[in-house]
């Protein structure tokens, strides 16, 4: 399966109350974009280093946000495994697996737990494939 395939097939599906995320991708440590859906912002080296940075100090993200294409998230969740963040009806959820990080946006009508719950999968399975 390619990775474009994880994204379209397992993030960007239904969701167990309907709807689906905004955008979702796979990005590697390093920055290096791996898939992507069409709406996914284009993401700053220095945003995902800062996201992979706040996986092991949170307080990186709880005083100056989670950034994404941009735009400010406040960041939610103080779980060192999964960084959630909110901005209006929007949110984001970010799980990382050994080599990569697996983002989804969900927007106004989805609910958060639907959009947690489809990257964490996704994120749990690339991490027991040793991904």
């Amino acid at each position: 399966m390619s990775w474009q395939e994880y994204v379209d097939d397992h993030l960007m599906c239904e969701l167990p109350n309907g709807g689906t995320l905004k955008s979702a991708a796979i990005v590697g440590l390093d920055g290096g974009v791996w898939a992507q859906s069409a709406d996914f912002p284009a993401l700053g080296d220095d945003e995902v280093a800062k996201i992979v940075k706040g996986f092991t100090d949170p307080s990186v993200l709880a005083t100056g946000g989670l950034y994404l294409g941009g735009v400010k998230y406040l960041s939610i969740s103080p779980d060192p495994a999964v960084i959630r963040g909110k901005k209006g009806q929007d949110g984001v959820t970010v799980k990382k697996t050994v080599s990569a990080l697996v983002i989804g946006i969900y927007g106004e009508g989805v609910q958060p737990a639907d959009g947690n719950i489809v990257v964490e999968n996704l994120a749990d399975y690339l991490t027991n494939t040793g991904i």
